[in-house]
């Protein structure tokens, strides 16, 4: 890798706070920043075709998600469970749908493990795309190489992902790593990673997709260091091969359609009783008093001492 640029590392208290840092760099702003991102879903969810339509999108300065600017520039998407007739597919695919051609996109399906070449590699592409917007490697798992002998689960995710990290913060170019989430699920999303806690600490933010309930496909969780921590209701068209974010809270969208109806009322009006809830929405007045009680114990509502019923912030 070139020599890294001199980068301050010691400051007092009270140049600390004179110091001026340049804003992050944001592939997708409030989603995807500067560094190293990691995107884990279950087999067929879609997470291919999401991550290719960050790449195009991106590429070409497209609305990413149908909904959030960005700004044009290179991307190079190693899809390296795919072949170049499968990419094609999907490619043309998503061009008979309306979408463009991208000719800032690298498409490549054979990289060495990080450790046999791969660096290197990725090293050539960036050093010829100075302007780079994002670095997507699909997947992580065959790209990461071997871990050294010896080395424990933990510090072989740790030192894996870090190999990465080091060109995305050398570069400023965010990259994103598309992994696997467990078999075995969890109840915290953040838990539901493939792999030791090594990998998400080393991390700059990690999306978890998962599939959706109620009028949503998926839901996209995130979370990061320079990312507030989210949740994004989306829709999958198949025959376009584009996920797209819905408006609004994804509890909205992932309830069933009476409580969706419930929480975009109160959204629209402020707090009411199950009364006048039901008298706006035409529902039986115990059918809605039941369900906003079920809804308050499961925390998709508020009640004060009254019983009056409120969105959650």
């Amino acid at each position: 890798m070139p020599t890294p640029p001199e980068r301050r590392t010691r400051w007092t208290d009270a140049e600390l706070m004179r110091e001026e840092f340049p804003p992050p760099k944001w592939a997708v702003p409030g989603l995807l920043a500067e560094g190293l991102n990691l995107l884990a879903g279950a087999p067929k969810l879609g997470k291919s075709w999401l991550s290719l339509g960050f790449g195009a999108d991106i590429a070409n300065g497209d609305p990413v998600l149908g909904s959030i600017d960005v700004e044009r520039g290179p991307v190079l998407y190693c899809a390296l469970e795919d072949t170049g007739r499968r990419l094609q597919r999907r490619r043309r695919q998503m061009l008979a749908a309306g979408g463009r051609a991208a000719p800032l996109l690298t498409l490549e399906t054979a990289c060495p493990t990080m450790t046999a070449g791969g660096e290197q590699l990725l090293i050539d592409w960036l050093e010829e795309n100075p302007h780079a917007r994002l670095v997507i490697i699909d997947t992580y798992e065959k790209m990461r190489g071997s871990d050294a002998p010896g080395m424990s689960a933990y510090a072989g995710d740790y030192a894996a992902a870090s190999r990465f990290k080091r060109l995305a913060d050398h570069y400023s170019v965010p990259f994103l790593l598309i992994h696997h989430v467990r078999k075995q699920g969890a109840e915290d999303w953040q838990n539901l990673v493939s792999g030791t806690a090594g990998l998400t600490g080393a991390v700059d933010a990690t999306l978890v997709l998962e599939r959706g309930r109620g009028q949503a496909d998926g839901v996209l969780h995130v979370t990061g260091r320079d990312v507030e921590e989210a949740d994004y209701a989306m829709l999958f068209d198949a025959q376009a091969g584009a996920w797209t974010k819905l408006d609004g809270p994804a509890s909205d969208h992932t309830v069933s359609n009476t409580r969706a109806d419930i929480l975009r009322l109160l959204r629209e009006h402020g707090p009411l009783k199950p009364a006048r809830i039901a008298e706006a929405l035409q529902l039986v007045p115990n059918t809605v008093r039941q369900t906003c009680k079920r809804m308050q114990e499961a925390g998709q509502l508020q009640v004060d001492r009254e019983g009056t019923y409120s969105a959650p912030e």
